[in-house]
Order: C-alpha cells, then sequence, then structure tokens
C-alpha cells in the first residue's frame, strides 16, 4: 500500500504545471539570456546609423537622436527621462558638397565639408596654390599671393607604408602587454598651447582678408578616407570662408600639380547651413529606480554625438546602443537592484569632453576653472585647477561605467591605478571568461568620459575592446557605418556592462575609491587629450 501511494504521489508532481514548481535562476543568467536570446542592440544601432545618420553636436541630427533616444528609454520603463542642457554655440550642417578638378583634367575629388565653415553660395571657380601657413610668421610669406585662390593650407605628408593588419583582435600575448602600472612621474609631458586654438581664426582672417575664395586641408589616412572633422575653431566660433578636407591621394596630385606649375583648378560647391536657435547641447539621462532611496546609484555612459561624416557607427553609435541595449535588458530581466542606474548619453564629446564635463560640474564636483576657457581649452586646463569641491552626488555616486571604443568585444576593464576594485572586478568577469572578457588591468587610460568623474575621486572606468578596425579605418571617418560593426561583439558587450551595473548597484558596499587629490600631482602632467585631437 506504502509502494502505491509513493508512486501516486510522484506521478502527481511529475503531471504538476510548471507553473506551480519553483524554479530559481540567477540574475547572470537572467541578463545572459536577454542579452543573448533576445537582444535588440542592432535594431537600436542601425536606427542610430542607416535612420538617423551623423549627429554632430547641435545639428539636425543630434536633435533627432535625442528625441528617439529619449522616446526608447521611455518604452522599456525608465523614469526620470529627461536632457539636460550645457551651453554649446552655434550649430552646424551639410546638405550638400561637391569638389571637381576641372583642369588641367576634369576629376571629381573625394572630399568633406569641414564644420563650422560656410558655404559657397553657389559654385565657385579658383586656382590652387600650395601655401601652408602652420603659425603667424607665414602670413607674410603669403601676403599677396592668395587673391581668387583655393588655398592648400597644410604640407602633403608622404605616404607610408602600412605596418599592421588594418583589422585585429587582441592575442592573449598581447591582452598579457595591457596588464600593467605606468607610475606616474611625468616623464612624456605634452604642453599645452592656448595658443594653437586661436590661431585658426587669424589664419581665417588673413586668408579672407587677401582675397582667398577658400581653403582646404590634407585627410589624415590614406585609401581615400575623410573626416568631416575640425577641432581648428573653438567651440561656438565658426569660419568666414569655406573649408573643405580633400582625401590624401586627390591632396597630394593637388600639391604636386600646383608645384610643377600646371595650374589645377578647382569647382567647388558646398551647402552648409548655421543654426542658432538653440545654443545648448544635450545630455539624455534616464534612470531604473532602486529599491534603497537613500543607497545612491551608479552609472553608465556613452557620447551619442559624431563627427560629421559617416553615420557615427563605431564612434559612437555602438557604445550608446549598447548603453541602451543594458537598461532595457535590466528593465526587461525583472531584477531590482539596492542602488538606482543611471543612463546618460553624452553631447559634446568630439569637442572635449563637454557634455560629461557639465554633468560632473552640475552635480559631481566643482573646480575653479577659469569661466572664460571654452572646448578643449578647457578640458586640457580641468584637472589641474584646484581645490576640488564635492557636490550633492559626489557621495552618491557609487560607480561610472564607460564604452567608446567601437563595436569590438569586451576584452576586459581598465582599472584606473584604483588597486582595490581589481580583485571585485576579477569575480564579475569569472561569469564571462567564456565569452573572451579575463582582463582587469591596473592601467589608466584616458580620451573619453570617464575623464572627469575619475579626476574628481569618483570610481569611474573604461572597458578594454577588441580594436577590429576602429582606429585603421572607421575612426571619425566617412566609412564609419553600420556594415563596421560587429553583432556578437556587441551583444556581448551589452551583457557584460548590464551584469556589472547589476553587481554595483546590489553590492554591500560602493566601489572603493583612490584617495581625492588636494593638489596637480605626477599624474597630472601627462595630459589625456580628447580623442578629437588624437
Amino acid at each position: 500500500m506504502r509502494r502505491t501511494l509513493l508512486a501516486l504521489t510522484a506521478a502527481l508532481l511529475a503531471s504538476a504545471p510548471i507553473a506551480a514548481q519553483t524554479i530559481q535562476t540567477s540574475p547572470t543568467d537572467r541578463v545572459i539570456d536577454q542579452g543573448t536570446n533576445h537582444s535588440e542592440v542592432m535594431r537600436i544601432a542601425q536606427y542610430l546609423t542607416d535612420v538617423i545618420g551623423a549627429r554632430l553636436t547641435n545639428s539636425p541630427g543630434i536633435r533627432k537622436a535625442e528625441d528617439w533616444t529619449q522616446a526608447k528609454f521611455r518604452e522599456w520603463g525608465l523614469v526620470n527621462v529627461h536632457k539636460e542642457g550645457f551651453e554649446f554655440g552655434r550649430g552646424w550642417s551639410n546638405e550638400k558638397l561637391a569638389v571637381r578638378m576641372v583642369a588641367p583634367r576634369p576629376l571629381q575629388l573625394v572630399a568633406a565639408p569641414l564644420p563650422w565653415t560656410p558655404g559657397t553660395n553657389g559654385t565657385i571657380t579658383g586656382e590652387v596654390v600650395l601655401a601652408p601657413i602652420a603659425d603667424e610668421a607665414a602670413f607674410a610669406q603669403y601676403k599677396g599671393k592668395l587673391k581668387g585662390k583655393v588655398v592648400l593650407i597644410t604640407e602633403p605628408r608622404e605616404l607610408e607604408e602600412a605596418t599592421e593588419a588594418p583589422f585585429k583582435r587582441w592575442s592573449v600575448e598581447e591582452m598579457a602587454k595591457r596588464d600593467f602600472y605606468e607610475l606616474p612621474n611625468g616623464d612624456g609631458e605634452r604642453p599645452f598651447n592656448p595658443a594653437r586654438y586661436t590661431f585658426a581664426g587669424k589664419r581665417d582672417a588673413f586668408l579672407k582678408e587677401e582675397g582667398a575664395i577658400g581653403y582646404a586641408i590634407m585627410s589624415s589616412r590614406n585609401g581615400k578616407l575623410v573626416h568631416g572633422q575640425n577641432s581648428q575653431f573653438q567651440v561656438g566660433q565658426s569660419g568666414t570662408l569655406p573649408g573643405i578636407e580633400i582625401a590624401a591621394e586627390d591632396y597630394r596630385r593637388l600639391a604636386r600639380l600646383a608645384k610643377m606649375g600646371a595650374k589645377p583648378t578647382l569647382e567647388i560647391d558646398a551647402v552648409n547651413h548655421f543654426d542658432d536657435s538653440d545654443t545648448k547641447g544635450y545630455n539624455i539621462l534616464a534612470d531604473i529606480p532602486g529599491t534603497d532611496p537613500k543607497a545612491g546609484y551608479v552609472m553608465a555612459g556613452a557620447h551619442l554625438d559624431s563627427w560629421a561624416m559617416g553615420d557615427g557607427a563605431a564612434d559612437n553609435g555602438a557604445g550608446s546602443a549598447m548603453v541602451m541595449e543594458a537598461a532595457r535588458i535590466i528593465r526587461a530581466s525583472g531584477i531590482k537592484t539596492k542602488r538606482a542606474i543611471r543612463f546618460a548619453l553624452w553631447a559634446g564629446e568630439e569637442q572635449g569632453l563637454l557634455g560629461s564635463m557639465a554633468y560632473v560640474e552640475a552635480h559631481i564636483a566643482k573646480r575653479p576653472v577659469d569661466a572664460g576657457a571654452s572646448g578643449i581649452v578647457r578640458y586640457m586646463t580641468w584637472s589641474r585647477a584646484f581645490p576640488i569641491t564635492p557636490g550633492q552626488d559626489h557621495a552618491k555616486l557609487a560607480a561610472y561605467f564607460n564604452l567608446d571604443n567601437g563595436s569590438g568585444k569586451i576584452r576586459g576593464i581598465y582599472a584606473q591605478g584604483n588597486t582595490a576594485v581589481m580583485p571585485i572586478f576579477e569575480q564579475w568577469f569569472t561569469p564571462f571568461h567564456a565569452m573572451g572578457a579575463t582582463q582587469v588591468s591596473a592601467r589608466r587610460t584616458g580620451s573619453t568620459d570617464h575623464v572627469f568623474f575619475d579626476a574628481v575621486g569618483v570610481p569611474a572606468f573604461q572597458f578594454i575592446q577588441d580594436p577590429l578596425d576602429y582606429g585603421s579605418m572607421v575612426h571619425h571617418t566617412d566609412v564609419d557605418t553600420f556594415d563596421h560593426l560587429k553583432a556578437d561583439d556587441m551583444r556581448q558587450g551589452a551583457t557584460i556592462l548590464a551584469a556589472f551595473l547589476i553587481n554595483a548597484a546590489n553590492s554591500d558596499q560602493p566601489l572603493p575609491r583612490a584617495p581625492l587629490a588636494t593638489a596637480p600631482t605626477p599624474a597630472d602632467q601627462f595630459y589625456n587629450f580628447p580623442e578629437s585631437a588624437h
């Protein structure tokens, strides 16, 4: 009889509905399931790139992206979705550019408009003259020689042979080399000269006064790649003459023809637009609330803006899409966290990390920077200004994580010299070793939006990613399009970011902090240039 009852009980349990049984799944497995089996990261990236396209700060493209990203955050159930403004300057956009050589033979050239320069107001035609003008001393040399000319203002550089493959992933040996702590001693200091950012305006005025009708610079890359990048003028200022960038191969040809006396002539038609209706740039912010209002928050960010050519895919539609996907993953997984999680999409990064700097100054800490400094000048002096005055969120922000190195797979994280977090991150990476994420490096890295958080003592980190063709081909160029994004890598990246945010938001104690600097240190001797200055 007992055996019959046991058999009957077992049969009933086996036939019970699955919903009546308790099935435990770990938060990490739920995150991995959402991030791999239900991913939307490439749909997000495609809309940002194929539909919206280039997102120069204060351009029509970035305004569309501001609206669309906020709508997506609200669709996923995030709260406090809003944009925060900071003074940037006038907007600019290009509608059309056509550049042809019409003498000594007809030839279509590859070129890009230089942002914040005016259009041509119809087609202009002028003989090319090579007049490299690198400083004010060159003005006397070319006085009286530029009227009616299109001026090549940079010296043509010789074609260099490639020494590395244009596409790569980090090998185990190369990853090991990235795990080092560089002692800060001030060696290799790059002196900062603010005059560099006022000279462009003086050169523009000189060319205008001399009667030049336009000017051109040479692309920094070979292979007919152009950038649509322009850091010549201080933020908020614009030129008076049409300016273009010409592909390296085409530029060298023009320079050779000019030197041999063949009188190359260009025909340029540029339609550019300025917009002064709203001079503020905007950061997009959105929150997932925590269960403990007093526990503070953790944060993830990426810059939403790009330069004017290409579609801003690898730089930094990829990072923006992964940050947004991490928000969707966390909401869809239903995981609750003690601390709130804030997501940020920054503006003005390409002009000197201006959006993240504005957020830090508004919420985290202030430094006595010259009120008249703007753009890269402000960027370059900010980390050396003391004292640091903590703001209302300085103690509340437990950690900041940044993505801005293209769409490559996450291979690890830079600890920014904060050795106390290294064993913590090593543990957090354990579930993702099979996905290729293993490295926790003590090394510091700069040049993107974690910099100012780190500079005021907030634990702030940038992930290590496979380089792919980011630095060799797509960074800031006209081929920075959706084609170069790696879907599997981005799914992995968004999944790991979501897991790190959940871990940081649920840890019993906030991440360890490095000592807050009270005066300039040897580490401040080496400037972290923004990526637009690379």
